[in-house]
């Protein structure tokens, strides 16, 4: 199965359980706040960055994972019981277990629980003894456009079974439900192939795109690596480690034009569950717990 065919087939089963829940998020414009939400201090993204032309890009988000506990102005927890999503057979939970800061980062854990538990879900619940890690800045943080960078590692993990990811979807479902809204995943590990990172542009295609995706950035994804996006109007830009992945300035929305659908605000999501289909989990060989560590991630516009 090719990579592009792979990737649609696992997202699918996400964000068929998240359209009917973002889709009731208000919000427009760039770094735009919703309704009820309070602008945090100025955030602090290091060093000056700088755009091609030479201008600096401007901080707009940046959380280091300092002190002992997520900061909620920025992130929250998802749950499969608040929206149903699931990425495998794993129930996410907002546990310590699951989701903690300490030591200067953020981990992410899915694993095996002492005994099964009924994880409910808002259409009913369903019997698993495994429980993940899942946090985005949906409700806190989206923008338009910008430059993205998240420094993190994926668990080291050789046999299949496991999915992790960094990646932005849509704060709104402006253009239809997913692909047609788009998603950008900036880096996904899935464990069947631990010798690389794929980035993924997932939108409702005209034509076939050949620049979607790049299954061949090969690296040690359990070491820390500096994953970035340079989005704008009229390209997209991925890197590991200042090194281009993918990069296009063309790509075919079906009844749209460009830069639809990637022209409007997205939030950022960082995801550790198990796998499915060509990498599902096998309780016999899969390796648990396994945890994604990220150290700071940092947005500019």
């Amino acid at each position: 199965m090719s990579a592009r065919t792979r990737a649609r087939a696992i997202r699918l089963t996400f964000f068929l359980a998240l359209a009917t829940v973002l889709s009731c998020v208000p919000g427009t414009g760039l770094s735009s706040l919703l309704p009820g939400e309070a602008a945090s201090a100025a955030p602090y993204c290091g060093a000056t960055v700088t755009k091609t032309d030479g201008t600096p890009w401007v901080c707009t988000f940046a959380d280091e994972f300092t002190g002992d506990s997520l900061d909620a102005s920025k992130w929250v927890p998802i749950t499969t019981a608040g929206n149903g999503f699931t990425s495998g057979s794993e129930c996410f939970v907002n546990s310590a277990n699951n989701v903690k800061v300490a030591q200067g980062a953020l981990s992410l854990t899915v694993r095996k629980e002492a005994r099964p538990l009924s994880c409910k879900t808002p259409g009913g619940s369903f019997r698993t003894s495994y429980t993940g890690g899942y946090v985005a800045s949906w409700n806190r943080f989206a923008q338009t456009y910008g430059r993205y960078e998240i420094r993190a590692r994926f668990p080291s993990t050789q046999t299949a079974g496991l999915q992790s990811a960094l990646w932005l979807y849509p704060r709104t479902l402006t253009y239809g439900a997913w692909p047609a809204s788009g998603e950008i995943d900036i880096a996904e590990l899935f464990t069947r192939y631990p010798d690389r990172a794929i980035p993924y542009l997932h939108y409702q295609e005209h034509s076939a795109d050949a620049n979607v995706t790049n299954n061949y950035c090969m690296m040690d994804t359990a070491a820390w690596h500096t994953y970035v996006l340079e989005w704008t109007a009229s390209s997209i830009t991925i890197k590991y480690d200042d090194q281009v992945c993918l990069t296009t300035t063309t790509w075919y929305p079906d009844g749209l034009d460009m830069p639809a659908p990637f022209d409007h605000p997205y939030f950022l999501n960082l995801t550790q569950g198990l796998g499915v289909g060509g990498n599902a989990f096998n309780s016999k060989t899969t390796q648990l717990p396994a945890t994604t560590q990220v150290d700071y991630v940092r947005v500019w516009s």
